[in-house]
């Protein structure tokens, strides 16, 4: 039964109908859609998952690149009362399928971004799977005998009827998003539409998103951060000018062609735009954009100046946060054009004594969003802690099915973020590290344990500890300390020859494609691998000490070479 005193992503329809109804909506390639269509097509598809039998608490899993589409999908299963659950399209199969088994889908959405591993499911993999849906063109492996469908038809017999009378799933979930565990392997977060609403205020009060943006997607719609947006904007009735997938190219060229006004980095992203623009450019500056949003990690000063340089009249926001938090749970002003000042002042701890946001005590990411409560739990005398908080924000619970918290907890409850750090005397989050040893790479999350598994699988290898490193396009960056079983030596080539014979090696390549070989996802593997000769330092239940294992390595190697 719906309650239309609670919040609703749907809620957004309205709007967008009437507001914008003859005017371009979203952009994805030669296709538009005036805000009148896109509502069109999502009460039609709504209808169609009616009638084919999708109930209020079924998951449907999406497994796609950006697209109009997928924003289709993602308000057309949240209108009938589903529970959408969107896969990182990067996945190997085997992730894939995890995350599948522990949501229990009864349907799949996919596109030709996840024709590998599409190939590979079979009909018994996942149980609970009733239906299979194609958007776009034809997919390789896609097999009619399946029952698949796609998306056309389950629209095309529809009149556009369906008043807008959404459903709420149990709970008031709205989305399932994953994240990496502990185990690194993928854990379904719930999600409600009351902290999706509630983001979306943090985002207009913090970053500014209104009406009369051009949003570029340059985040996937997989990740919270992309997500947390893309639902905001669609609030707001903003345009949507989608492109498959960032790369620089491509986003450049959209900021140019369609006039973009806000969009959302991650450093890396940030520092392929900057070097782009330097070298193809000269340097051009792109005044249409006014709003950035970075998250996934902080951006190094030298980044920031040539930010403001090549977009001079962007308010250049940092966002600290989480899967688990709904996306941002704090923001931090870089820059500021409007103010009184073009230059980084940080003005949310200029009363401070710090000249700078990275300090020997951690990283500044600024005061948290009103709507969430922020403490430190002190474990000694130490101003630094574990970091927890709580809010309207805050997830459901781990999705499993299982042991589902009483949603009236929700503000009753602190959540230990993982991360460690203190708050100063104006109010401001400082992140000192992580208590799990996570690696945040290209705003991508790498858990050492996981690679540490796959590389001891390798007969050469008798040892391993892999830790995470400052690295100026990716935030950081995973390096393989690797110690090898005895009679296995290290060549970088495989040419060495001794006694007239090819002794067992181990290189940087071997170890890569055997990475690969065991289907451990791309950007987990790591960029640098290292010959380590001694024992490892380990604690007195014999877990490996990272952080010293990560000093020394910066210590005795430097910080390797840059990935730029």
């Amino acid at each position: 039964m719906t309650n239309y005193s609670h919040s609703h992503i749907c809620q957004c329809l309205s709007r967008i109908a009437t507001a914008h109804r003859a005017s371009p909506l979203t952009i994805t390639g030669n296709r538009r859609q005036t805000g009148e269509q896109f509502v069109n097509s999502v009460l039609a598809l709504a209808r169609g998952l009616l009638d084919l039998g999708l109930l209020p608490g079924d998951v449907v899993v999406i497994s796609a690149s950006n697209s109009d589409w997928y924003l289709e999908w993602l308000l057309a299963v949240a209108f009938v009362g589903g529970i959408a659950a969107p896969l990182n399209y990067r996945w190997s199969f085997e992730e894939a399928i995890s995350a599948m088994v522990a949501v229990q889908p009864v349907m799949l959405v996919i596109d030709e971004s996840c024709c590998q591993w599409y190939s590979k499911l079979r009909n018994n993999d996942i149980p609970s799977l009733r239906w299979q849906v194609l958007i776009g063109s034809h997919l390789t492996g896609y097999d009619k005998t399946r029952g698949a469908l796609t998306s056309e038809e389950l629209k095309k017999y529809h009149v556009v009827s369906l008043p807008l009378d959404f459903l709420h799933a149990p709970e008031d979930a709205a989305l399932i998003c994953f994240t990496s565990g502990t185990t690194g392997r993928p854990k379904g977060v719930a999600i409600t539409h009351s902290a999706l609403i509630v983001q979306t205020l943090a985002k207009v009060a913090n970053v500014g998103y209104s009406e009369d943006d051009v949003y570029l997607h340059t985040a996937p719609l997989c990740h919270i951060g992309g997500l947390s947006s893309a639902i905001a904007m669609l609030m707001l009735g903003a345009r949507h000018i989608l492109i498959p997938k960032f790369e620089v190219k491509s986003a450049v060229e959209a900021i140019d062609l369609y006039g973009v006004t806000s969009l959302i980095t991650v450093p890396a992203m940030m520092a392929d735009l900057v070097s782009l623009i330097r070298e193809r450019d000269n340097g051009k500056r792109r005044e249409s954009v006014k709003k950035i949003l970075n998250g996934g990690g902080g951006l190094p000063l030298e980044l920031i100046k040539d930010a403001m340089k090549f977009f001079p009249r962007a308010k250049l926001v940092s966002a600290y946060g989480m899967t688990e938090t709904c996306s941002s749970l704090t923001f931090l002003m870089l820059c500021d054009p409007t103010g009184e000042t073009s230059i980084p002042h940080f003005q949310s701890y200029a009363q401070s004594k710090c000249h700078s946001i990275y300090q020997p005590e951690g990283v500044c990411v600024g005061k948290p969003a009103p709507h969430v409560e922020m403490k430190i739990c002190l474990d000694d005398s130490s101003h630094v802690g574990r970091i927890l908080t709580r809010g309207l924000n805050l997830m459901l619970r781990y999705y499993d099915k299982i042991s589902p918290r009483p949603s009236n907890d929700v503000n009753e409850v602190w959540f230990d973020t993982g991360d460690i750090g203190s708050i100063d005397d104006n109010g401001n989050l400082w992140l000192v590290g992580r208590s799990n040893g996570r690696i945040k790479s290209g705003g991508e999350n790498i858990y050492p344990e996981e690679v540490d598994r796959i590389l001891l699988q390798h007969p050469g290898v008798k040892g391993c500890a892999v830790v995470g490193i400052p690295d100026s396009r990716l935030t950081e960056k995973a390096v393989a300390c690797v110690q090898l079983e005895e009679d296995w030596q290290w060549h970088e080539t495989s040419r060495e020859l001794l006694d007239g014979k090819i002794k067992p090696h181990l290189s940087t390549a071997i170890l890569r494609k055997h990475c690969k070989d065991c289907n451990l996802t791309g950007f987990k593997i790591p960029k640098e691998f290292i010959k380590w000769g001694k024992p490892f330092p380990v604690t007195t239940t014999g877990k490996l000490k990272r952080d010293a294992i990560r000093n020394e390595v910066i210590s005795q190697f430097g910080l390797l070479r840059s990935t730029l």
